[in-house]
């Protein structure tokens, strides 16, 4: 089992979440997060980190958000490592909940 992060971190990208990762399992793009499946080792401390509640078990992705598991997947082995928590882009309040942020996903 793994954690994924969802579509709400799009243009939010608030790195509090991998300051508490024991494993460093958080890749870091433009303007998203995602989560190494292979590192994970399913201990939920980044889930309650997260400002934006964008991360979520595997097995409790919403129905809408499942595309996420396999965009985390292929992302981290793109993206670089992250550990330290940056400040977030200056508009990521603006962007915090609002839906279907897929097509601003930049790879």
């Amino acid at each position: 089992m793994t954690f994924v992060v969802t579509d709400n971190c799009i243009k939010c990208k608030y790195t509090d979440c991998v300051a508490v990762c024991p494993v460093d399992a958080f890749f870091e793009g433009p303007n998203f997060l995602v989560i190494d499946p292979i590192i994970c080792i399913d201990c939920a401390l980044c889930v309650p980190e997260c400002p934006a509640d964008a991360i979520f078990q595997d097995t409790e992705l919403p129905a809408e958000q499942i595309e996420f598991l396999e965009i985390n997947a292929q992302l981290c082995q793109q993206w670089p490592n992250i550990t330290e928590i940056k400040a977030p882009p200056e508009d990521a309040d603006k962007w915090n909940g609002v839906p279907d942020k897929l097509a601003l996903l930049e790879p």
